[in-house]
């Protein structure tokens, strides 16, 4: 299996000499993953900005000073829809006026997953392993499966998403590296038609981030084929894109909405719920609060361990969307494996 630095030299080597006389165009992206895949793209032609740094997170974050003129000063905002980054959905149309506006929930053929049932989807037997649904939905209401990932004579355009009520989907849809696949050409396809005069480097950079990506696909599945049939609860879920994709027995989720405690009843809820499915593991986010989790699994055979679904603890950067995920995988294998 490739290693990240093995990974990071397969991106250096597919970036492009930048050239000195041609000014990026200014491109500011809300999330770390969302920046990550942004910066592979650009490479060494521009840095993107990012909005949401550090450990904060899309679903409490609310806009700086500074942030207001990045906005306004931007050429291209790249953002992951409206359902996940609430608090821009007003900024962009009174701050990012002269903006070309890149909604990557509208990638043509992205597979996005409808949201759970319930928020905690216990009725959806996860963790029995019965209706675990690898078949995603297209914008559209068609029907989009699994192997439509395949990307040896993928269609990149897929079907027309646009229109679509991105509330009826789960917006996590970045830990799905068959999605960023899909979200790097859709980048790439943007930033040529905004500066063609880069449009070759970018084609260069998406080629090979698709190939990196695609690796890591492949790296990722093997290593959780042992432990996929181990059941687990997740702090909210954020996962289902990551669970999906790599075969994952997820159980339920501790809340619905991330930056409100569960209470009393939910709290019995849930260890009954870790004793009915055998929940091997009960993770947290450092984003938010562990207390919670370590009330839950008090008096239970359940382990804890992190999982970040934003890259709270990484440097912002090309390498960070690889490192996010590998960072999931690993801490998903070592609490589920015992």
């Amino acid at each position: 299996m490739p290693s990240l630095p093995r990974l990071a030299l397969a991106f250096t080597l597919g970036l492009s000499a930048p050239s000195l006389a041609l000014a990026a165009p200014d491109v500011v992206a809300t999330t770390k993953p969302i920046h990550s895949l942004v910066a592979m793209v650009m490479g060494d032609v521009g840095t993107p900005r990012l909005l949401v740094g550090g450990s904060n997170s899309p679903h409490t974050y609310a806009l700086r000073p500074s942030d207001a003129g990045a906005l306004e000063a931007a050429d291209m905002v790249v953002w992951t829809g409206p359902g996940m980054e609430l608090f821009l959905t007003q900024a962009l149309e009174t701050l990012a006026i002269d903006a070309d506006v890149v909604t990557l929930s509208e990638t043509p053929g992205l597979s996005l997953l409808p949201v759970r049932e319930g928020g905690a989807f216990e009725a959806h037997g996860h963790g029995e392993g019965e209706g675990h649904d690898h078949e995603a939905e297209s914008h559209d209401g068609h029907d989009h499966e699994e192997e439509g990932h395949d990307h040896e004579g993928h269609d990149h355009e897929g079907h027309d998403h646009a229109g679509h009520d991105d509330e009826a989907f789960d917006m996590h849809y970045w830990l799905d590296p068959e999605n960023a696949r899909l979200m790097v050409g859709e980048i790439a396809r943007r930033l040529s038609a905004a500066d063609p005069e880069n449009a070759a480097a970018y084609a260069a950079n998406a080629e090979a981030a698709d190939a990196a990506l695609a690796g890591l696909t492949a790296e990722i599945t093997a290593s959780l084929a042992p432990v996929s049939d181990r059941p687990f609860i997740v702090f909210h879920d954020a996962f289902h894109y990551f669970e999906d994709r790599f075969g994952l027995t997820a159980a339920g989720s501790i809340t619905v909405t991330p930056d409100v405690a569960p209470g009393a009843q939910r709290i019995t809820e849930l260890r009954e719920r870790i004793a009915e499915s055998g929940a091997a593991c009960v993770f947290a986010e450092p984003q938010f609060s562990a207390a919670v989790v370590n009330t839950i699994i008090e008096g239970t055979a359940a382990r804890t361990a992190i999982v970040d679904p934003e890259g709270a603890t990484l440097a912002e950067g090309p390498d960070l969307y690889p490192q996010l995920l590998r960072a999931i995988a690993a801490s998903m294998s070592a609490c589920l494996a015992g």
